[in-house]
This record gives structure tokens, C-alpha cells and sequence, in this order.
């Protein structure tokens, strides 16, 4: 009785995880250790990948185990990779299909971790399967273990009914179907409660608790055969053995709940009860007998009828009622498909514990450009500050006028700076920056659109194919998986944009002040000859407005200081979000970067906000201050054209040596921006070359789909076959389709049966052939013959046409020509058959030629069918 269904294992092909996954680590990861030991990792992953599916599994623990630290780790590695960009395609073969006679077994290719979990999981849960039905069952360790992998497998296949159409966003194959894997679950649950009523039967427990155990394990089996009555892809020998399995099980609870009835003296129930399961019984061993053994249960079964008939007839002549009279028997469940919650495996541990999950490092990313945004805002408040500081001390034309009292000397202040630009390299650097910059500029954009075109081509490539295809191109389509790339590249599109305007405005500033640039650039003595020379002023040396002007000079000084230290400052200050973040993703299963980051920014640059708005402050009452001491050191001045000229002059050459600094500087953070986007745009080349790649390998795999699938269709429509070319038994009109196998073992072909004997020859009756039935078609053969058959090659055009024979003859269709005699139609008379052997065509009397055909030798014999 103990016949357990198990299922089969799907296939899949062999993927490399060790370049997609290294080539991530690579790019994310700079620091050598850490780096090092990911790809170790990978490489590990790689291996337990190749042992979990690589190789045909023992029914043994063992290899369950390592199927489910397989399933552990990519539950573990999925949140820390990104899968859905890195395109790494996997390939399984549906687990009930045997294969086809034109394209082999069906298969599905899918860029999608969850196909990959789901499909293991599956393999998982049909070697659980598979090793419980290897228990021995006889045993009391060998009832618990097939229990326990039963609810194992069960639960597996529910998880999978739960999740496969989220993870896969798409059909999925008909073994991994909801519909299919809920069935596969509550037939595991079946089995498991069928082996708790073995495990009770074997220990003899009490037969109320024994009946209601096999009731519950029946009323699992009849909702298992309702669920599977109509899907054609399990096997076979699936429904049989679930209408058996629930007839015995209820046989089994009717069997002791008569124990009962006896016991209460109920000796009518108890036959009745012992009657409906003989009938059950021999009901599986009249329809199932092939899959089901229950010669044992029915020997019981009637031993105990006859013996309480016997009983009752001689002794206690108790009525016997009616089966849908009787009192209905209790449930008991012992069982539940156990969750399929990670880890699965006793043995797990996490290959890349240290790599924080995707979430995590997206969440960084964003917390890293908010501090970014951060820090550049103060940078920025306090260099613009700054630059405003010094264009008004330079239209003052300070700290130059107070130097040059004597009026025909450079000021010190002067000489600095142009000794600061002729050691940054003067206007050579400038135009070397300013040259390299459209090259920089015209390469990123290359790789740009180098990038994007190949997603055009094959967009493109995959609406043909969509319009050629239709519904059966039932992939996503490339312009729906591309928009968030596509959004990436119009991104750096905007972002080139953006830099090419800067570019425009910082040359435009190289141009206005390039020749002042190139006077603080020559020798000092040029530099004197270039400066207008004026009247000695007057003694201004110990003059107190020079003095407040000297000292506001100097507490500006100190304020730039101040903020080159703040600066540097806010550029280290550090914080390790990374545990904020964990701690939030493990508490709560989500993570609110949004709210941590700005608490955390808050506390960590609020003081310096306080005080960068504090220097600001400072620096503009100095300022006022300066420019009204200023208003009175100029009236003191000799006021003469050659001295405005002068200070006009060193004006322009202060305001030069300021806007040298700040355009050199924006050169060069133009350069370094320029080169960080090359490396990143190379990064969204190799992601869009992968995804391109990946799709490319879907495109291949599903156009070889639909070819197999177009070669098992039928090649012509349907149409009404010809009586003479249709064969004894009934059939559907239409050509024959190609054979189909799926889900079912591939049948051997039938031997040819031998020939039949030869009949002895012939006699013909003339009278005997024109006494033929009105009725009967002129083209239908005598009883007796075999209905000629056209070949499938013919049966498809059009009949031929029928002509006129003798009377008592009747015509062949062209397509049965197994004699090659060319253009005529063979007609051969009827003979008397005898009793018992079939009929063959007549041949036409001896000497008589065939009609239409040429005179052929007397001793010519006719040729008879060769079978």
C-alpha cells in the first residue's frame, strides 16, 4: 500500500557567477583587503552553485543540505548585489517535461535572482520529496524523517506558490506554476499526515485516534485529486494514485472506526462500516491495481465483515443502516508544511557578512551626496565671502595704496603676486588646461553616446522582432527595462551640458583679464615700465587713517585664515552612517535615509553653520569699516590724473592676480571633473554593454523557443478529410499534429505486425460484383478490405479526383501508391473472402490486362501490400 509520490529534479546550465560579481566588487570596493576577500567569496558562491546543481544529487540529507545553504546564500546575497544591473541570465528546464520529438524540453531563460531562488527551492522541495519516500517506513526513525522531509517539501512548494509570480514578473513554466506547486504542497501534506497514521497505527494507538488520522489523510488526497483532475503536465501515474491513496485512507478509517462501533456494541454500524470499506477497496483494486497493492487491507477488511456478519447474523441480529446514515468520522491534523524562512540549512554561514546590503550602500550614496551638498554649501558660503572680500579691497586698489606712498616703486603686495602667478606657470597653464578641456569633453561624450546607441540597436532590434512575433514575444520590452538608464544618460547629458557653460564663462573671464595676466607675468623691470609712475605724495607714513586702514587689512587677514582652517575642518569631519543604517534595516526592515541623514548632518555641521554665518558677519562690518577710512585716505592724497592712472593700473593688476587664482583653480576641478566622468560613464558603458549582452542571450534563447514551438504546430489548417482516405476508427478532421510527449515518457514505437498469409487465388463472380448494395458509395471498398490511407504528405492537398472504374471495381486514391505504377489507378475487383481471413484486392482475370496500363507478359503476377 505504501506507494508515495515523489518529484522529479529540474535541470539548469551552467552560469559563471565569478566575472559579473568580481567585476562588481572591483568597482565598488577600492580597498585591497576587503576587495580580496569579496572575490574570494564569489569564487566560493561559484563553487557551491556548481555542487548544488552541477552534479546529479544522492536521496540522501546530505545533498538536501547543501541545495539549501545554496538557497541560504543567495537569500543572504541578493539585498548586497545588484542583480537587476549586473544581468546575469539563468536557464531551467521544467522538471515534468521529457522532451519533444522536434525541440526538446521546455525552458525558460531569465535575467532574475528570483527565478534562480525559486527554481532551487523547487529542486529543494522535490528532493525532500524524494528522500522521504526512501525512508523505511517500517522503522519508527524512518516514519519521523519521512514526516519531517514530507512537511518540508510541502512547505517549500507553498512558498513557492506564494512568491513565484512576484519574483518572476512573468509566466512562469508549468512545474514552478502557482496552480502546479499548490498541488505538489498539499500532496506532501497528504503524505506526511498519511505516515503520521502509519507512525500511530505502528505504535497502536487507539483506533478513534487511528480513524481520524486516515479520515483527514482522505480528505487531503481528495482535494489533491480535484486540484490535479485537469493539469495534464504532472505525470501520469499522479491521479491514479491520489483516487487510490484516498479510497484507502478512507477504507482505513472506516476499518477502525467499526473497531469502535464494536466496542459500543454498535454490531450494524460496524458492518456498514466494514462493508463501505470493502467497497472501497475493491474499487482501487478494480481501477488502480496497476499503481496500488491492497491485497493485505482487503484480506483484512473482509476477515473482519465476515466474522461480524457471522456474529450478527447468529447472535445479536442488529439492524444494518445505511452508509449516509452513519455517524460521520472525526479529523485529526498532525501536520503542517513547515515555513520556508532562511536559513534552511543547520550549516549556514553568510559568505559576504561583511558587505553591507544594497539598501545600505544606496542609502550611503544618498547620505554621502547630502553631506557632499553640505560641506559645498559652507565651502562655498565662505569662499564667495572671500572673493567678495577681495574684488572690493582690489577696486580700492588695497593693500597696494597704502605700499606705494612713494609713487614709483611696485607695491609689495603687487610683486607677491605676480611672483605667485609666474610659480603656478603663468599663462602657459591656463591655455594648456583651457586646450585640454573640449578633448576631455569630446571623449565623455563618445562613451555617451556610444553607450546609448547601443541600447537604440537593440530597442530596435526588439520591436522588429515584437511586430514580427506578437503576443509570442512575451519578453519585456527593451524600452520598459532601458528607462532607468535611459534616465541615467540624459542625466550625464544634462550634466555635460552644464559643464560646457561653465567651460564658456571661465574662458570668457580668461579672455578679459589675459592681458593683465601677461603684464604680472614678465620680469620685474618691464613690469616697473608698465606702471604709470606719479608725484610723491605727501607724507602719509604716520598718518592714522593709514593706521586703521592697516589694521582693518590685518583682521581681514585673520578672518580668510580663520576660514581656510574652518575649511580643512569641515572636509574631515567623518561619521560611519553604515551602523546607523543596519541597525535601522534591522529593527524596522526598512530604512528612512532621509530622516537619519539629516539628523545626523545636523549635529555633525550645525556648529560649523553657526560659525561660518558668523565670519560672514564679521567680514562685512570690517569691510564698511574700510571703505569709509578709505573715503577719508584719498581726500588726503594729492588728487592728479597721473596718480589715478596709477591706481587704476595697480587696480586692474590686483584684480588680475585674483581672477588668475580662481580661474586656474576652476580649470583644473574642470579637468579632475572631466576625468571622475570618464571612469563613470565607462561604468554605465560596461552596464549597458552587459544588459545588451544579456538581452541579446534571452533574444537567441526565446527565437529558439518560438522556432520549436512553430515546428510542433500544425503546418495547414483543418479540413475535411475524404472518406476514402480516413481509417476505420473515428478521428478528428485535420492534419495530423506533431507528436507531442511533454510530461509523458516517450513511447517505443510498435513493431510492424507480420504479413498475413497469402490467400489462395481469386475466383470472380461478375454476377456477385453488380449485386452491390444501392446504397454504398461507389468508391468504398468490400467488407472485408483494409480502407487505404493516404500519407501524411498527400493527406495535406487537395483528393484527388475520382474516376470512373468498372463496375465491381473500385479506385485508389493516388496517395496510397505503394507500387509505383506512376499517373494510373490500380482498380482491382473483389473476391469471395474466406471465413476468418481478411480481404485482399482482387486481381482481373487471367490474360486480362489492367485497363489504361501497358499489355504486361502472361506469367505476370499481381503484387499484393507489403505490411
Amino acid at each position: 500500500m505504501a506507494t508515495f509520490i515523489s518529484v522529479p529534479l529540474k535541470k539548469s546550465s551552467e552560469v559563471d557567477l565569478v566575472k559579473p560579481l568580481s567585476k562588481f566588487v572591483t568597482a565598488t570596493y577600492a580597498a585591497s583587503e576587503e576587495k580580496a576577500e569579496y572575490i574570494r567569496a564569489v569564487e566560493e558562491l561559484n563553487k557551491l552553485r556548481k555542487s548544488a546543481l552541477g552534479r546529479p544529487l544522492d536521496k540522501h540529507e546530505s545533498s538536501l543540505e547543501v541545495l539549501l545553504r545554496y538557497y541560504d546564500q543567495l537569500c543572504a546575497v541578493e539585498p548586497k548585489f545588484p542583480f537587476s544591473e549586473l544581468c546575469l541570465t539563468f536557464t531551467w528546464k521544467d522538471a515534468f517535461d521529457k522532451g519533444s520529438l522536434f525541440g526538446g524540453s521546455v525552458k525558460l531563460s531569465l535575467a532574475s535572482l528570483g527565478y534562480e531562488k525559486t527554481c532551487v527551492l523547487f529542486n529543494a522541495a522535490a528532493l525532500a520529496s524524494q528522500i522521504a519516500s526512501e525512508q523505511n517506513l517500517d522503522s519508527d526513525e524512518g516514519l519521523k524523517a519521512a514526516a519531517r522531509f514530507y512537511q518540508l517539501s510541502s512547505g517549500a512548494f507553498g512558498h513557492i506558490k506564494d512568491t513565484v509570480l512576484s519574483a518572476l514578473n512573468r509566466e512562469p513554466t508549468m512545474d514552478i506554476s502557482p496552480e502546479t506547486v499548490g498541488t505538489l504542497s498539499l500532496i506532501m501534506l497528504a503524505q506526511a499526515q498519511e505516515v503520521f497514521f502509519l507512525k500511530a497505527t505502528s505504535d497502536k494507538m487507539k483506533d478513534a485516534i487511528i480513524a481520524k488520522l486516515a479520515n483527514q489523510a482522505a480528505d487531503f488526497y481528495g482535494d489533491a485529486f480535484k486540484q490535479c483532475q485537469y493539469k495534464e503536465n504532472l505525470p501520469k501515474e499522479v491521479v491514479p494514485v491520489l483516487a487510490a491513496k484516498h479510497c484507502i485512507m478512507q477504507a482505513n478509517a472506516e476499518l477502525h472506526q467499526s473497531v469502535l462501533a464494536k466496542q459500543k456494541k454498535r454490531f450494524g454500524e460496524e458492518i456498514a462500516r466494514l462493508q463501505h470499506a470493502a467497497q472501497l477497496v475493491k474499487t482501487v483494486a478494480s481501477s488502480y491495481d496497476e499503481y496500488v497493492s491492497v491485497k493485505d487491507l482487503s484480506d483484512k477488511i473482509n476477515r473482519a465483515l465476515t466474522a461480524a456478519k457471522k456474529d450478527n447474523d447468529f447472535i445479536y441480529h442488529d439492524r444494518v443502516p445505511e452508509v449516509k446514515d452513519l455517524e460521520h468520522i472525526g479529523k485529526a491534523v498532525l501536520v503542517k508544511a513547515t515555513a520556508a524562512t532562511p536559513p534552511l540549512s543547520q550549516k549556514f554561514t553568510d559568505l559576504f557578512e561583511k558587505m553591507v546590503p544594497m539598501l545600505v550602500q544606496q542609502s550611503m550614496s544618498v547620505y554621502n551626496q547630502r553631506k557632499a551638498e553640505t560641506v559645498n554649501r559652507l565651502v562655498g558660503t565662505m569662499r564667495e565671502a572671500t572673493n567678495l572680500c577681495n574684488g572690493v579691497l582690489a577696486s580700492l586698489n588695497l593693500p597696494a595704496a597704502l605700499e606705494d606712498l612713494s609713487g614709483d616703486s611696485i607695491p609689495q603686495s603687487i610683486a607677491e603676486k605676480a611672483r605667485g602667478i609666474v610659480q603656478q606657470g603663468g599663462l602657459q597653464s591656463i591655455e594648456q588646461l583651457i586646450r585640454d578641456l573640449p578633448e576631455l569633453l569630446t571623449r565623455n561624450r563618445e562613451i555617451l553616446d556610444e553607450s546609448l546607441k547601443m541600447l537604440d540597436d537593440e530597442e530596435t532590434t526588439d520591436s522588429e522582432l515584437r511586430a514580427k512575433f506578437n503576443q509570442r514575444w512575451n519578453r519585456t520590452p527593451s524600452g520598459d527595462l532601458y528607462k532607468p538608464l535611459r534616465a541615467e544618460g540624459a542625466n550625464f547629458r544634462s550634466v555635460l551640458d552644464k559643464a560646457v557653460q561653465a567651460d564658456q564663462v571661465v574662458r570668457e573671464r580668461y579672455n578679459t583679464h589675459c592681458d593683465m595676466i601677461a603684464l604680472l607675468c614678465k620680469p620685474e623691470n618691464e613690469l616697473i615700465a608698465a606702471i604709470p609712475s606719479a608725484n610723491p605724495a605727501k607724507t602719509l607714513q604716520g598718518s592714522e587713517v593709514v593706521n586703521v586702514l592697516r589694521s582693518l587689512l590685518t583682521q581681514l587677514d585673520e578672518v580668510k585664515k580663520e576660514r581656510e582652517e574652518m575649511e580643512a575642518e569641515i572636509k574631515a569631519v567623518t561619521f560611519d552612517m553604515n551602523h546607523s543604517f543596519l541597525t535601522a534595516l534591522a529593527q524596522d526592515g526598512a530604512i528612512n535615509e532621509e530622516q537619519l541623514s539629516l539628523a545626523q548632518l545636523d549635529q555633525s555641521y550645525g556648529t560649523y553653520n553657526q560659525r561660518v554665518q558668523a565670519s560672514v558677519h564679521r567680514q562685512e562690518e570690517l569691510l564698511g569699516q574700510v571703505q569709509t577710512s578709505h573715503q577719508e585716505f584719498s581726500s588726503l592724497k594729492q588728487s592728479n590724473s597721473e596718480a589715478n592712472e596709477r591706481d587704476e593700473v595697480l587696480k586692474k593688476l590686483a584684480s588680475a592676480h585674483d581672477s588668475y587664482v580662481e580661474i586656474i583653480g576652476n580649470l583644473r576641478e574642470g579637468t579632475k571633473f572631466y576625468n571622475d566622468l570618464t571612469e563613470i560613464l565607462l561604468k554605465f558603458q560596461n552596464k549597458c554593454s552587459d544588459i545588451v549582452f544579456a538581452r541579446k542571450t534571452e533574444r537567441e534563447e526565446l527565437l529558439k523557443e518560438l522556432q520549436q514551438s512553430i515546428a510542433r504546430e500544425p503546418s495547414a489548417p483543418s479540413f475535411s478529410v475524404p472518406a476514402y482516405q480516413s481509417t476505420p476508427t473515428p478521428t478528428a478532421a485535420g492534419p495530423t499534429p506533431a507528436p507531442r510527449t511533454v510530461f509523458q515518457p516517450q513511447q517505443q514505437p510498435q513493431a510492424k505486425a507480420p504479413p498475413p498469409a497469402r490467400p489462395p487465388p481469386p475466383s470472380f463472380n461478375p454476377q456477385a460484383a453488380s449485386t452491390a448494395p444501392s446504397n454504398a458509395p461507389s468508391n468504398a471498398p468490400p467488407a472485408g478490405n483494409p480502407l487505404p490511407v493516404a500519407p501524411p504528405s498527400q493527406a495535406q492537398g487537395p483528393p484527388y479526383p475520382s474516376y470512373q472504374g468498372y463496375p465491381g471495381y473500385y479506385q485508389m486514391p493516388m496517395g496510397y501508391n505503394p507500387y509505383a505504377y506512376g499517373q494510373y489507378n490500380m482498380p482491382y475487383m473483389p473476391y469471395q473472402a474466406t471465413p476468418g481471413q481478411g480481404g485482399y484486392p482482387g486481381a482481373p482475370p487471367a490474360g486480362q490486362p489492367y485497363p489504361g496500363y501497358p499489355q504486361q507478359p502472361p506469367q505476370q503476377q499481381p503484387y499484393y501490400p507489403q505490411q
